[in-house]
């Protein structure tokens, strides 16, 4: 299987209706601009529910086509859009039903895939399923990987390889990272208080006494100007 770039969280929603309604409702596929639209924002059967626009999914669709990874129908009336993943990652019924349900709901059980991919291709038992999710999970290009296990969880989820960003483990609920209450936050150092001012004298007091100093001066200019007259 070939891996594509990593996809945003918009493109996955866009790829992942498109393979659902290829397989659930083949009447009707490919895919008009508005039906894509619908399939995206659909509020059953998706994790999380979008309120994509009409200018997002448009803008996906044309990035996603400059990669090969969609491709617009020529000369029908009303424009419609197929995906072409069956080639790139060299899915067959079984693993493109699972890697829809993975790319529209998130990490899944295998017994959750076994139910959730009935429409669009029937297991006969959730350890065909687990057989199925180790072959995606091998290699240098493996499309899927197994989560850690969660508290009260008798069997380990999956979640596909195809997002930019992947989330961390998941950690089980009794480790401290979990089970440890935040902490408050410490509350700021009081700001310090300014030292208190020396006591001395006002400055109206600085001022009189300086007034004083320069009168005093003057007066004993004054006195030895008079006795120098004297000398002479």
């Amino acid at each position: 299987m070939t891996k594509t770039r990593p996809l945003d969280p918009i493109e996955i929603r866009v790829l992942g209706a498109l393979m659902e309604k290829e397989q659930t409702t083949p009447d009707n596929y490919p895919l008009t601009i508005n039906t894509v639209i619908a399939a995206c924002n659909q509020k059953s059967a998706r994790d999380p529910v979008t309120s994509l626009t009409e200018t997002q999914v448009v803008e996906t669709l044309d990035r996603l086509r400059q990669d090969v990874l969609t491709w617009r129908s020529e000369g029908a009336r009303v424009e419609r859009w197929q995906h072409s993943l069956d080639r790139r990652w060299h899915l067959g019924s079984a693993s493109k039903a699972v890697m829809c349900i993975l790319m529209l709901r998130g990490p899944q059980t295998p017994g959750e895939l076994k139910t959730r991919c009935e429409r669009m291709h029937h297991f006969e038992t959730k350890e065909d399923v687990e057989e199925l999710l180790t072959q995606l999970a091998e290699g240098f290009d493996a499309l899927v990987r197994e989560l850690p296990r969660r508290t009260g969880q008798r069997d380990n989820r999956w979640t596909h390889l195809v997002a930019i960003e992947q989330p961390d483990a998941e950690q089980d609920e009794s480790s401290p990272a979990v089970a440890t209450a935040a902490q408050p936050a410490p509350a700021p150092a009081p700001a310090p208080e300014p030292p208190p001012m020396p006591e001395g004298p006002t400055p109206v007091e600085r001022l009189g006494k300086l007034e004083a100093e320069v009168a005093e001066l003057r007066e004993e200019l004054r006195a030895l100007r008079v006795r120098l007259g004297d000398l002479d």
